[in-house]
């Protein structure tokens, strides 16, 4: 497998400015032209051994500053002078500015200086395929001692048995159970490796394995819990608080209603809330948890509603009553003293004086006219008595 630097996707970002790839498995530069506006690339601890790949950022006519430190390539002999001289735009290699007169000198020496930059990547192409060979060989005894060791734990002798195929995921987990102490374990950290892109993969190959297989452990030992009861077989509703919630149902007399103050967590999404009411009980369930209470009264469930308290986020169901009651309201008779009868009196002339003024404009006026035409006649009369 040719490890390299594939960034099919990243040369469309034409506007890219800053690019950090540091701690991955790289081994050569390529595909990064369409990122016109790249001016910092970081490709520290990688595996670029392909030194020439640098050429391919000619292109990035932005491009200030680049980072190679960690990767093989550095340990070129000219390998400095060979990048200040191809990517003449360069402003800053490894974090070192690169003076005027360091680069003039790389010009002068470039033809012999690219010359033996060739020599060294063939050579490092051939150690390459001596390490994918030999990493090869290590994944093959890794895997068969694995095999083995699965076949003496389960006592079998061929792995294409049907008991050992039934087993085999056992196996796995009786294997790793103990992996920390095991000697495969222990072989595989103490064991010294080259520092390859296979190594690294390796690495993280077995780390992965060893975490699938605790929690497949860890699994396998947390038994589900069995669901509670709601309904008894004989047919009784149960009052079951699965998710241990804090409650209170009041009875609400005055409005004839049952109302349900369930303290569910403020900030629990309402889909996560499922209500159901029956004339006898309620059932919410929270994230899939169930709560159930039995009613002492029958209420409607077409006329109960559900809502979210803003101040506590608790969930309040208010639920009418079946059965209504009438409350009548005691009329009190009040009797007038004759001692009385004067206040009464002025209250009326206050009352009525107070309608009048609440009148429109025009009611007032013939009021008025109505009054003068009154108190006239009144005097007349007088006047002729």
């Amino acid at each position: 497998m040719d490890l390299c630097f594939v960034t099919e996707n990243v040369g469309k970002l034409k506007k890219l400015e800053y690019l950090n790839v540091a701690l991955n498995n790289i081994e050569r530069i390529e595909n990064l032209e369409g990122c016109e506006e790249l001016k910092k690339l970081d490709l520290t601890a990688n595996f670029i051994g392909e030194l020439s790949s640098v050429e391919t950022l000619k292109y990035n006519i932005h491009l200030k500053e680049l980072f190679l430190v960690g990767n093989p390539c550095t340990e070129f002999e000219g390998y400095r002078q060979f990048v200040v001289a191809t990517l003449h735009q360069l402003k800053y290699l490894d974090s070192k500015e690169i003076e005027r007169s360091e680069r003039i000198q790389a010009l002068q020496y470039y033809p012999e200086v690219k010359q033996k930059i060739r020599q060294q990547e063939q050579a490092y192409l051939l150690k390459r395929a001596k390490e994918k060979e030999e990493a090869q060989r290590r994944m093959r005894e890794r895997k068969d001692r694995k095999e083995k060791q699965m076949e003496a734990e389960l006592g079998l002798d061929r792995p294409d048995s049907l008991q050992y195929k039934e087993n085999q995921k056992e196996g796995e987990q009786q294997m790793w159970r103990t992996a920390e102490d095991d000697e495969e374990d222990r072989r595989f950290w103490e064991e010294p490796t080259p520092y390859t892109p296979e190594s690294r993969l390796e690495t993280h190959r077995y780390i992965e394995e060893k975490r699938k297989a605790r929690d497949n452990i860890r699994g396998s030992k947390t038994r589900e819990k069995p669901l509670p009861k709601l309904v008894t077989e004989e047919g009784k509703i149960l009052n079951v608080n699965m998710p241990k919630l804090h409650f209170s149902l009041k009875d609400d007399e005055e409005n004839n209603q049952l109302i349900l103050d369930l303290a569910v967590y403020r900030h629990l999404d309402t889909s996560l809330l499922d209500i159901d009411v029956q004339p006898t009980y309620i059932r919410v369930l929270v994230k899939g948890k169930t709560f159930q209470l039995v009613l002492p009264e029958e209420v409607k469930p077409d006329s109960s509603s559900a809502k979210r308290s803003q101040t506590t986020g608790h969930l309040v169901v208010s639920m009418p009553k079946v059965k209504e009651i009438i409350l009548a309201k005691q009329k009190s008779s009040t009797s007038v003293k004759p001692s009385d009868s004067n206040t009464i009196y002025k209250k009326s002339t206050r009352d009525l004086t107070r309608m009048i003024w609440e009148t429109t404009e025009e009611a007032r006026a013939d009021f008025w006219k109505l009054l003068h035409k009154t108190l006239a006649f009144l005097k007349l009369k007088k006047q002729t008595s």
